[in-house]
């Protein structure tokens, strides 16, 4: 007896590996979350639509498109939600990409992208990281040919820090055809202090093919809710729509709306965070590690073929390796960074 068989794309496709578990929560630096609970107010609102759970949620996402457009002076048109900006992202490639096309990213960057990719049909082309784990601007505008549909920019890049600058994206614009899609990934832009860094929605001002990603789930902290947006053109955005209908629940939706309104508290508590970077960060630097410049909620130990056991060293606490590169710390409670500075006193 035989069983279906998937696309030779999907049998291709590894699973997702998410962060490694951890004995607790404040020990867990191997995904990006942040340490704190729900801003003010946040928890009560979600709780609140949970007495209504046996309701469809709004498929519409009209409240929160009217919140989000009021925050970013646009249009709800130009406003596409999804279960996190992942989601986005793998709905923008299927929709702009598939069999026969490619895409354009940096690598090391987000591990999602070459699997959103791979779904899609298309082919990736990845472009390595320069030596400073920064993307490499002229060498992606090379890698566009007239296969090329998208092209994935990711600012701060995940997982090693560093930004594209406001000049190497609008050189990549110039150079890249009207007619292909940018997705400028922000996920971790309220962490950006970098005053030359790019910003994806002033280059959508003038760049109609731009598609810029955001999400709830970093500096407002609502990771397990799931609530990512899209920013762009009504015509970009009206395909990037076509998804399963009710993704985002209405417990999701009301959260993300309450936190919107507690911007101040959000950007308060982002400036711990980007403090506790800077520390860690130095700490680091002063014990002789390679650090790139980071301007997200986490730091890169470039460290090769030592990741697994430079990782192993930082147990109990929990932090991310990727096999024969390197180690990401995401920036937690200081007592568990601390942990990790004791476990790094020294350098492999």
């Amino acid at each position: 007896m035989t069983t279906p068989v998937p696309r030779p794309a999907i049998a291709a496709v590894p699973p997702y590996r998410p962060g490694r578990p951890a004995v607790s929560d404040e020990l867990k630096l191997s995904s990006n979350e942040l340490p704190f609970a729900p801003l003010p107010g946040v928890l009560a609102a979600a709780t609140q639509l949970l007495g209504r759970m046996n309701r469809y949620p709004d498929a519409g996402c009209t409240a929160l498109y009217e919140a989000l457009a009021e925050t970013f002076e646009v249009e709800p048109d130009q406003l596409a939600a999804g279960t996190g900006s992942v989601d986005v992202l793998y709905r923008a490639i299927a929709a702009f990409a598939g069999p026969g096309d490619e895409v354009v990213l940096p690598w090391r960057s987000f591990e999602a992208y070459p699997l959103a990719v791979a779904v899609s049909g298309a082919t990736a082309v990845t472009v390595p990281l320069r030596p400073d784990a920064t993307h490499d601007i002229d060498a992606m505008a090379a890698a566009v040919t007239e296969r090329t549909k998208v092209v994935l920019v990711c600012t701060p890049n995940n997982p090693t820090g560093p930004v594209v600058t406001a000049t190497e994206l609008e050189h990549l614009l110039a150079r890249v055809p009207s007619h292909v899609l940018v997705v400028v990934d922000e996920a971790y832009v309220e962490f950006v202090r970098d005053p030359l860094a790019a910003s994806g929605l002033a280059a959508l001002q003038t760049h109609p093919n731009v598609l810029v990603l955001r999400t709830f789930s970093k500096a407002h902290g609502l990771a397990g809710l799931r609530v990512g947006y899209g920013i762009g053109s009504p015509d970009v955005i009206e395909a990037v729509r076509v998804a399963v209908p009710f993704g985002v629940t209405d417990v999701a939706q009301v959260a993300a709306i309450a936190s919107l309104g507690e911007t101040d508290a959000m950007r308060r508590r982002v400036e711990t965070v980007v403090a506790e970077r800077d520390r860690v960060a130095t700490a680091l630097l002063a014990a002789g590690w390679e650090v790139p410049v980071s301007e997200a909620n986490f730091v890169w130990l470039p460290v090769g073929a030592q990741a697994l056991a430079v990782a192993a060293r930082c147990e109990p606490v929990s932090v991310r390796p990727f096999a024969g590169e390197g180690v990401r710390v995401t920036i937690g409670d200081p007592s568990a960074n601390d942990l990790v500075l004791e476990a790094l006193r020294d350098p492999v």
